[in-house]
């Protein structure tokens, strides 16, 4: 393997899943400010809203997400042209 071909700072780094709090290790040298334990280890962390642990394509299972009752807003807002 070709020496001095990666950037300095690739490293290992802990991306963590914030919907499943799953965290899983891998090289990057991606920018980050914080750190977290994993098995005795410091590592950067890089938060993450979705990863292959909780994507619907990844896991086969489709999952509703009803941010701040967005549904129940709705369903307010159009109570009034209901067929009677």
């Amino acid at each position: 393997m070709k020496k001095d071909i990666h950037p300095k700072n690739y490293r290992l780094v802990a991306f963590k899943d914030m919907s499943n709090n799953d965290i899983f290790i891998s090289k990057s040298t991606v920018e980050t400010k914080e750190t977290i334990q994993v098995d005795g280890n410091e590592y950067p962390l890089v938060k993450l809203e979705i990863s292959r642990t909780s994507h619907p394509y990844y896991t086969g299972k489709s999952k509703l997400v009803d941010t701040a009752g967005r549904i129940d807003k709705f369903k307010n807002k159009y109570s009034k042209f209901k067929k009677k």
